[in-house]
């Protein structure tokens, strides 16, 4: 695949890297500071993310959003899982719904806009809430976040298994199917 010019809004150089490897091209990214809509729907987030980053760099881009819904809380806390994850415990999280069902969702939504194509690809996982938090690797929700057909949280996975659900949550397929052929 040739190169693109397509640039990765992301403070995060691990992600940029991990997005270009997948793609098989180098995927500039930029930090950029967007504001962030209140909403529990994902894609709602997303496109106001890559519309305002388009209009900031007039170029074409791709951004990206998670959540980790809980089922006995309604989907919450979904899109504001990293506002919980810097402010309350895992061990805190977790305790939150003892007592009732532990399923969850994690998701992923990707967002590609070039100033008149929008695109959406999303991906998403089901899995449960541990009961308590474990592991040490990972990033963010991973501690305390169990995938179907698994008996350990994310973080506690081994490389191929992390892998195998990551690509799962994170929609890297579809997207890069999508600017194959752009």
């Amino acid at each position: 695949m040739e190169n693109k010019n397509i640039t990765f809004i992301t403070g995060n150089q691990n992600k940029a890297d991990y997005l270009a490897k997948y793609l098989g091209f180098p995927v500039q990214h930029v930090k950029l500071d967007l504001n962030e809509i209140q909403s529990l729907d994902l894609k709602e987030i997303v496109e106001h993310k890559v519309r305002q980053a388009y209009e900031k760099i007039k170029s074409p881009v791709i951004v990206e959003d998670v959540s980790l819904e809980f089922e006995a809380l309604n989907g919450l806390p979904g899109p504001f899982i990293k506002f919980f994850v810097d402010t309350i415990p895992f061990e805190t999280m977790c305790s939150m719904i003892d007592g009732k069902t532990r399923r969850a969702r994690a998701k992923c939504v990707f967002g590609y806009y070039d100033g008149k194509i929008l695109k959406f690809f999303e991906g998403g996982l089901g899995g449960e809430i541990a009961e308590t938090p474990a592991g040490e690797n990972g990033f963010g929700w991973d501690t305390i976040f169990i995938p179907d057909g698994y008996t350990v949280t994310r973080a506690q996975l081994n490389e191929e298994d992390d892998q195998k659900t990551y690509v799962q949550i994170k929609p890297f397929a579809s997207l890069k199917e999508f600017l194959s052929k752009t």
